[in-house]
């Protein structure tokens, strides 16, 4: 299939090569022109514009945005519906709220165009791994698209025979907004699952601390322990893959401050628990503990921040100045 990839940041242009590793034909943009050259050197075909990247795009279009959510969502997507016609689809593979999504569909139903947002999961290392994607829209439309989808995604465990997409790491979950709001509780979750290994992994740590009495007393070795665990451990995990992989390289997470940020799903996945009466303890937890992340420092807060650069190689913002 031919689509249009706007957006050439960590998980975009991997998205773009994995895309040409199927196959398929993919036309980029970038506003840092030498992003979307790099990926021209691979088998892209760069566009100098958006004008220009609608223009070579046959109907029906398909332009995936790729972009922060927020406002440089918001004003890639109006542009692309004032160049797109009927038919055309629209697609948003970023982080944005799913309320939004419920908004834009509606606003591009109006002129024809079709609208699919993807929650998309896999950071860095989908070019390799592949990525785990909840989407929403019209059933037809995703199943126009399900040629892309399948490539993008990670296939099925070694020797299964998929019976559906969620077996092979893709799922329609529902109409417009649907896949991002599984996508806004997937990173909800996420929050929950790196607060307990930090944690964890703090009180270990503090087992050889003089608070602890002498003969109690342990000096543990924290990425010996995150490898074990690693193997038939029921808290196995890719986050402690992660982890592991951290410690191997810092043991002491020195390059960490443990200044920790909320990218903001855990705030929507909070709000979403208020509006729906469900108890969220543990998520709610995690998202505060973030917050108090950017006041002070400890080795929990140093392994939130070294998990969250080896899946999404987010950095920490620079201190001072």
């Amino acid at each position: 299939m031919q689509l249009a990839m706007i957006g050439l940041g960590r998980m975009g242009a991997n998205m773009v090569r994995r895309l040409l590793r199927g196959r398929h034909e993919v036309v980029v943009y970038d506003r840092a022109p030498a992003a979307a050259e790099a990926v021209a050197r691979e088998g892209a075909t760069a566009a100098a514009s958006l004008r220009d990247l609608v223009a070579r795009l046959a109907r029906p279009r398909a332009a995936w945005v790729m972009v922060p959510a927020g406002g440089p969502t918001e004003e890639t997507i109006g542009q692309l519906a004032a160049l797109m016609q009927s038919g055309d689809i629209i697609i948003d593979g970023g982080n944005s709220f799913f309320q939004d999504d419920v908004r834009r569909a509606r606003t591009l139903r109006e002129k024809g165009i079709q609208y699919v947002d993807v929650g998309t999961s896999g950071g860095i290392w989908g070019l390799e791994r592949g990525y785990c994607m909840m989407v929403g829209g019209e059933p037809p439309v995703i199943v126009h698209l399900d040629p892309l989808l399948r490539t993008l995604a990670p296939g099925p465990f070694p020797g299964v025979t998929p019976k559906t997409t969620a077996e092979a790491g893709y799922l329609h979950c529902g109409p417009a907004g649907a896949g991002h709001f599984v996508k806004m509780i997937h990173n909800g979750i996420e929050y929950g699952l790196m607060q307990a290994y930090a944690e964890g992994f703090e009180i270990m740590r503090q087992a050889g601390s003089e608070k602890v009495k002498a003969e109690h007393r342990y000096r543990i070795d924290l990425h010996a322990i995150a490898e074990v665990w690693r193997h038939a451990s029921v808290v196995s995990s890719w986050l402690l893959d992660l982890l592991e992989i951290a410690l191997r390289a810092d043991p002491e997470l020195a390059a960490y401050t443990g200044f920790v940020q909320d990218s903001g799903e855990g705030r929507w996945t909070i709000q979403a628990a208020i509006d729906e009466d469900v108890p969220a303890n543990v998520l709610t937890t995690a998202l505060y503990t973030r917050f108090r992340s950017r006041e002070q420092e400890s080795f929990a807060e140093k392994v939130l921040s070294a998990l969250r650069k080896q899946f999404g190689g987010h950095t920490e913002r620079p201190t001072g100045g």
